[in-house]
């Protein structure tokens, strides 16, 4: 793109339409942003101009003088950036969100963020060799764990030492020499999920991550809600047992050290050790170790053990979110991450919680679903997040 900001609402409007929307004729837009044909015109042309928006051809008649049809410029590149805890996901996108190219790589968070950022640039410039891309829009960047997203900096993430305030936004903007934004991972699947998933339709609802850690995504009125200093949605450090373990971020008994990745990991680890569970001991003894994705795969195979682990957990996510229902009120309720990948015995068990403990009224029309999206989600949100910040005058 030559130019990426909008000169004013009116052009911000017709680049979200087009982002959102694809191709629309110029009758079309003047319907939906609400000018005149002829000062929308106007508009365009210098959107034209700029290189931000190109003609396509023209579109169908409606009688008349038939209006032409234009898009958001086909070399639009947005950059997603989905640091995980043990991966980093980078895809290139276009103008209207839809994805290029995608590389995956396995990382390290204990490395600390300057080998990781280092690890991902790398990434991002074997993106711009597969895809030819020169100059990016914008990258949008999401972390596991709690950021300051006016400073685009990580504050005190649980387990990822040395992040600790660490310039994100700056270093990788830097090193791009373009807008970049930084947010908690949850809020980018959220976004995600908005803009090409299940909650489309929605403009108020839930999205829980569950995954190494497990996180609340808010959407209130179309927008991502982060509270006061940007820690709205922190659920996984709930406390639903007080004599529970001690969880990564020194508490005790926080929903995430019953049920997160890690949790899943250390349970499975005692069950295939002790015996309890023979289909996770058979899979300790032939690889060495037993993870969530094992628990997944034994419970889904029908092991009792392993269903149980799923069903305990689900219950305690449950109750978390049949508070958060109460409360909220959402339309929808999405579950997402790598330990959703468990499936419908997971997702039987966290409904069967809400709907009998959240008010009727609160729960009547609403579904809790499971993400369509998968890993996905979080880097059609992050490009959405920055391409949001760029179409805005």
């Amino acid at each position: 793109m030559v130019g990426v900001w909008p000169d004013n609402r009116h052009q911000a409007a017709v680049l979200r339409l087009l982002r959102d929307g694809g191709p629309s004729s110029r009758a079309e837009l003047v319907e939906a942003v609400g000018l005149s044909r002829s000062k929308l015109g106007l508009e365009i042309d210098r959107l034209v101009e700029r290189g931000l928006v190109e003609a396509v051809g023209p579109a169908a008649s409606r009688g008349g003088r038939r209006s032409s049809v234009v898009r958001i410029a086909t070399t639009t590149r947005f950059l997603g950036i989905d640091i995980g805890a043990s991966t980093l996901d980078l895809a290139v996108v276009d103008g209207e969100m839809r994805m290029i190219s995608r590389l995956t790589e396995q990382t390290d968070l204990r490395r600390g963020p300057a080998k990781v950022l280092a690890q991902a640039l790398e990434l991002v410039n074997k993106l711009r060799a597969d895809t030819g891309t020169t100059r990016f829009a914008g990258a949008g960047v999401g972390v596991p764990g709690p950021v300051s997203f006016r400073e685009g900096v990580p504050v005190s993430p649980p387990f990822m030492p040395g992040w600790h305030r660490f310039p994100v936004r700056e270093t990788i903007a830097t090193e791009l020499a373009c807008p970049v934004l930084v947010d908690n991972d949850v809020n980018i699947m959220a976004l995600g999920e908005m803009h090409a998933g299940i909650a489309r339709s929605f403009d108020d609802f839930l999205f829980v991550k569950i995954g190494a850690g497990i996180g609340c995504g808010i959407v209130v009125g179309g927008q991502v809600y982060r509270g006061a200093t940007g820690s709205a949605g922190d659920i996984g450090h709930t406390s639903v047992d007080p004599h529970g373990p001690v969880c990564v971020c020194g508490n005790t008994g926080c929903l995430e050290a019953f049920f997160g990745g890690a949790a899943l990991s250390r349970d499975a680890l005692a069950a295939a050790q002790s015996g309890r569970s023979p289909q996770l001991a058979e899979r300790l003894a032939e690889v060495g170790t037993v993870t969530s994705v094992d628990v997944a795969r034994a419970a889904a195979e029908g092991d009792p053990y392993s269903i149980g682990m799923v069903r305990d957990g689900a219950r305690r996510v449950g109750q978390v979110l049949a508070g958060l229902v109460s409360f909220f009120n959402p339309g929808l309720v999405v579950v997402g991450g790598g330990v959703a990948g468990i499936g419908h015995a997971l997702l039987a068990e966290i409904r069967g919680v809400v709907y009998r403990s959240s008010p009727p009224l609160a729960t009547g029309d609403m579904p809790i679903a499971l993400s369509e999206m998968g890993d996905e989600a979080g880097l059609v949100g992050a490009a959405r997040l920055i391409s949001d910040h760029i179409l805005t005058p």
